[in-house]
């Protein structure tokens, strides 16, 4: 069985369907793998779901690097993708890189941004320096602070546009390697 890499993903869309899921621990992963799920997602919402925090605001890196290297001890043949908890990319490239290769040493095959136009700049820098990004845009946890709470997006022609701008960009992130 051959682990699948971010290029057996992008040769997938538009051919056949891409299969992704949430585990946040090693029998979960293994179960999610041997069912031949595509991307496994170690999320933030760990921090609601199992660690009975309100948001994912709380969720720290450390916290979030025991799931991962649980996860990642499960799988054989999923990309394992872990999200960058809040405040662990925002503060500063040279930050986001040292908490993304913590990810990565976890046994993480890339990690997950959340947010929009603002989050390009920290996406092109991992990127650019060989740590694959998943983008997250539309519906965005960690900017509950910001919005006011979990609201839908891409309601407005104007919104749908911008979300459809990140969404290039960050495919172009991806296919410029």
């Amino acid at each position: 069985m051959k682990k699948l890499t971010i290029t057996d993903i992008a040769s997938k869309k538009g051919k056949e369907k891409i299969v992704a899921l949430t585990a946040y621990d090693y029998q979960m992963a293994k179960i999610e793998d041997e069912a031949g799920i595509d991307i496994i997602l170690v999320g933030d919402s760990v921090a609601n779901v199992l660690l009975g925090y309100e948001n994912t605001l709380k969720i720290t890196m450390d916290e979030m690097l025991v799931f991962a290297s649980a996860v990642a001890r499960g799988v054989k043949r999923s990309l394992v993708v872990g999200d960058m908890p809040f405040l662990s990319f925002q503060i500063s490239k040279e930050e986001a890189i040292k908490n993304a290769g913590k990810f990565i040493r976890a046994g993480m095959d890339a990690v997950k941004i959340e947010g929009g136009e603002e989050s390009i700049e920290v996406i092109e820098y991992l990127v650019k320096n060989g740590i694959p990004v998943m983008g997250h845009i539309g519906l965005t946890p960690q900017w509950i602070l910001k919005i006011g709470g979990y609201r839908v997006q891409g309601k407005t022609e104007k919104d749908v546009k911008k979300l459809k701008r990140m969404q290039n960009c960050l495919r172009r992130q991806v296919f410029s390697r």
